[in-house]
């Protein structure tokens, strides 16, 4: 008895396209009538559903567990813990301490809601995307023709497949009729590519079996059958998928930074707050007192605040982005495409329509060019008059069909894309193609061939009969004895001859796809090869092309402007791959391209190829597989780059998931790309990656704003403690629950309001960031050092001011006191106000606020409209009073307070007028 699975094993593992079709069918236990239900069910039983299974998530609960070993949040809990133990060692216990425990501790989960909400909500949008194999399938069991799920396809089915259909699983043909597949999600090969049913040698490789066909790719044209070898995991695609999951994904720069910048500020936390409980406790202060003092100190240098802050900033990114037309699956995302210094691009679909398009006609002597692009008959032909016979009988001789818009489908080709593209050329030309068509029936048909090169319609028009011509250039002329120009038909002599083999070698010099066209009068609808193809007329050449997208050439022309290299690596042919590279800008004027194909990055060793990158600023990669992708991405990473990769086929996944950041195409991408990427284009334009680039740049600007409008008030928190320290004060000047209530409730959303802040002008004429420089570099530290200076000043005066006007000695000051209370409340107000005018400081390093405007960004204008109404609610109603200890400010207060803040604004326009001038100077 045939043991099925031993025998599947054998046939995908082998050389299926070395057996003829009868032995394939019967190794795998089938037939021309297919496989038996019964037998059918028991395979799927046995193989799986024809289903590549994703990478198990964890759970929520665990995934929200996640966002609680962030090292900031990890500081807060255990800051929460030593404020309980206080508690519980205090004789009699403080309830102050436990409020401050319990304030910690909220903060820490309201950080993890915020952040796990922004990216779940992110997942989400993105899953709606998700959409891969086709879902029906027709294959003949029980020798009927019958249609089934995708899913339910199992090794041995007998798959019918037409001009349109989508492959569902990977199959060996057995019967072709003018069969033509697109593997361009698989290969990247834009061209359609002949099948057949007879066997090839062994030694050719897999995926250059022309009697082989694979799961995601789509039947451009004919008809055929095929019995299925491969379903789910053991596909190309599922080996692929495979490769994808293996491969780990990077973390960002942006979550590197945070990290390293996390470590740094716990540690100088830690560090102050011990050595401040040293100095306290060996001064004879009492140990839980002075392990709250500590604590404050340590709360004081944390900025509670930022992972919030910092995961809606990055939200609002998103859903600018969304709105340019590019879904950020991952928050981290977005910053970390403003930083990207290599931009690695697939052609066909990303750069180009994935449409055939007819660039030129070529008749009589002359070139007429054709606008417009893809299968919408949008465009003209320049002086059509003498090119509209050929193209009348260039799109008579197609089986294609187009189709209009239906849905949210826009024009589209049922058939091969070549054809598409003589049928669009056609309706430019003005010509009506059904009315043709019922002017000149078709009777008869020559099909075409690998050997022929050529496909002949027989139509009939006026009772005469013609025969209608149409291949690759060469082979039809050669059986051409007659041209035809603008005089008429004349003899095809070697003058004439030598001017159509220069008009085509000028059009494949340009990547064009070069069909001839021909035409001669025949006996009638029988004519055979001999009579039909032969003592032809010469009507011209179409040259056709995937034509780059209209707004692609001005986006790379951005990311050239912003410092950003762009580096095309295709799976295409590397003279059309160099043609594309040179229309849309990649390549420059007179450039001489370093081409390197697949086979060649087999013989390169990862340092040879370390070095190539480095040495040819002008390098083309075609012809290229997924491993070679890989690797490509993996040596511009070795060199220190921020890489980004675009890509729309299973063949890019790898290097998607291999890249800091993965481009998939949302509308003509795979399920598998999609998987891989982080960022998915909804409408597959390079230009939305610019424009993506822009935003994100723009978002990295507004996190360095945020960062130091929130680390400046940390000086103006902390050094009014350490001077009450130096002077012997008793009492802190500022409260833990008072810190957390400035970090949290006044200065939050401020600093999610200069997230909003729109780009800055010329931010796309600036280098990409370099990759080593940190976040928090020594720029960004003299700014906030030098804010918060100023605003320290400000809130120890107002604090010492207000203490010494009780005139009585320091150890007199008791807790309950009202004037340390009203003191308390100066320096929490000193520093809402401070942090006022700081925002408005901040929005700029350069630009002054009178030029900005104080209006100009009205979500911050609210946010510290809000601020101000928390902290006239802590000063005013009795239960926050209690809360925070603090009583009401009178209206001098205020003044002073308001007086005081506007130095912060002050002091940095003066800064900044003294730059501007010394840049003027420079």
């Amino acid at each position: 008895m045939l043991n099925v699975a031993d025998a599947v094993a054998e046939t995908r593992d082998s050389a299926p396209q070395a057996s003829p079709a009868d032995e394939t069918l019967a190794a795998l236990g089938s037939s021309a009538r297919g496989l038996a239900g019964s037998e059918a069910t028991r395979r799927l039983a046995a193989h799986g559903r024809n289903e590549l299974v994703h990478a198990r998530q964890a759970s929520l609960l665990r995934r929200f567990a996640g966002q609680f070993t962030d090292l900031f949040a990890v500081v807060l809990i255990v800051a929460a813990g030593i404020t309980f133990v206080a508690y519980v060692l205090g004789n009699p216990p403080d309830p102050g301490n436990l409020e401050l425990a319990v304030a910690i501790l909220a903060v820490v989960v309201l950080n993890a809601v915020i952040g796990f909400g922004q990216e779940y909500m992110a997942e989400r949008t993105a899953e709606a995307l998700q959409a891969m194999v086709p879902h029906r399938a027709r294959v003949i069991r029980d020798g009927e023709r019958v249609e089934v799920t995708a899913a339910e396809l199992v090794p041995g089915d007998l798959v019918v497949l037409d001009a349109g259909d989508a492959v569902s699983a990977d199959c060996r043909v057995v019967e072709a009729h003018e069969l033509t597949v697109n593997n361009m999600a698989l290969t990247g090969e834009s061209s359609p590519v002949w099948r057949t049913a007879d066997a090839v040698p062994a030694e050719v490789p897999r995926l250059e079996a022309r009697n082989l066909v694979w799961m995601g790719t789509t039947v451009a044209a004919g008809a055929g059958k095929a019995v299925v070898t491969a379903t789910g995991p053991g596909t190309e695609f599922g080996r692929i998928f495979r490769l994808t999951s293996q491969t780990a994904a990077d973390v960002s720069p942006l979550r590197r930074q945070v990290a390293i910048m996390a470590r740094r500020v716990a540690t100088a936390a830690f560090a102050l707050g011990v050595l401040l409980f040293a100095v306290r406790l060996s001064a004879g202060s009492e140990l839980v007192a002075t392990f709250v003092f500590a604590l404050g100190v340590m709360v004081a240098l944390v900025p509670e605040g930022l992972p919030a802050t910092l995961s809606v900033a990055l939200a609002v990114g998103v859903r600018r982005m969304a709105r340019r037309h590019a879904l950020i699956k991952k928050l981290v995302a977005v910053e970390t495409l403003g930083s990207t210094t290599v931009v690695c691009t697939d052609k066909t679909g990303t750069l180009t329509t994935a449409e055939m398009t007819v660039q030129q006609v070529w008749a009589a002597g002359h070139a007429h060019q054709v606008t417009g692009a893809g299968y919408a008959p949008e465009g003209e032909v320049a002086d059509p008059g003498p090119v509209r016979e050929l193209l009348r009988v260039a799109a008579l001789c197609c089986d294609a069909r187009l189709v209009p818009p239906s849905g949210r489908q826009g024009w589209r080709v049922l058939g091969d894309t070549t054809e598409g593209a003589l049928l669009v050329a056609a309706a430019k030309a003005g010509l009506d193609l059904d009315a043709e068509r019922r002017a000149a029936p078709r009777a008869g048909e020559l099909p075409f061939d690998s050997v022929r090169k050529l496909m002949t319609t027989i139509h009939t028009r006026d009772g005469r009969t013609w025969a209608y011509v149409k291949g690759a250039p060469q082979e039809l002329l050669a059986r051409c004895t007659r041209i035809r120009d603008e005089h008429g038909d004349r003899t095809l002599d070697e003058a004439a001859r030598r001017g159509v083999l220069t008009a085509n070698d000028e059009m494949a010099g340009s990547a064009l796809r070069v069909l001839a066209v021909a035409v001669r009068e025949v006996s009638g609808p029988g004519a055979g090869h001999d009579e039909a193809e032969n003592g032809l007329t010469l009507l011209g050449l179409a040259g056709m092309l995937d034509p780059p997208r209209p707004e692609v050439v001005a986006a790379v022309a951005a990311c050239h402007e912003a410092g950003i290299r762009v580096v095309m690596v295709t799976g295409d042919y590397a003279l059309t791959a160099e043609a594309i590279a040179r229309r849309v800008g990649i390549l420059g004027p007179g450039t001489v391209p370093r081409t390197v194909t697949g086979a060649e990055l087999d013989r390169t060793g990862d340092a040879d190829l370390r070095t190539l990158l480095g040495e040819c600023p002008d390098v083309v990669f075609a012809r290229v597989k997924p491993e070679h992708k890989m690797r490509v991405v993996a040596a511009f990473k070795d060199r220190g780059e921020i890489v980004a990769v675009t890509g729309d086929g299973a063949n890019d996944a790898p290097a998607l998931k291999r890249a800091d950041i993965g481009v998939a195409m949302g509308e003509s991408g795979t399920d598998v790309a999609r998987e891989a990427a982080v960022m998915v284009l909804l409408d597959d334009s390079f230009a939305s990656i610019a424009a993506a680039v822009e935003l994100g740049r723009s978002v990295y600007q507004n996190i360095r704003k945020f960062l130091i409008y929130l680390f400046s008030h940390n000086l103006g928190e902390l050094v009014p403690i350490l001077v009450a320290t130096a002077v012997g004060f008793p009492l802190v000047p500022l409260s833990a629950v008072q810190v957390l209530a400035i970090d949290l409730g006044s200065d939050v959303l401020p600093a999610l309001a200069l997230g909003t802040e729109p780009p800055e002008p010329g931010i796309m004429r600036r280098p990409p960031r370099s990759p080593k420089q940190p976040l928090f570099s020594a720029e960004l530290v003299r700014r906030f050092l030098f804010l918060g200076c100023v605003q320290a000043v400000v809130v120890t005066g107002a604090f010492f001011w207000r203490i010494h006007s009780a005139g009585i000695p320091f150890a007199a000051f008791t807790y309950d006191n009202p004037v340390y209370r009203e003191a308390l409340t100066m320096s929490q107000a000193g520093i809402v106000l401070c942090q006022f005018f700081n925002g408005f400081a901040v929005r700029s390093d350069r630009l002054s606020i009178f030029r900005i405007g104080f209006r100009s960004n009205p979500h911050y204008l609210a946010a510290q409209g809000v601020a101000l109404a928390i902290m006239a609610a802590i000063s005013y109603l009795p239960p926050l009073q209690d809360l925070f200890h603090t009583a009401p400010l009178s209206l001098t207060d205020w003044g002073l307070l308001i007086a005081l803040g506007s130095l912060v604004l002050v002091a940095d326009e003066i800064r900044k007028a003294v730059l501007r001038r010394k840049e003027a100077r420079t």
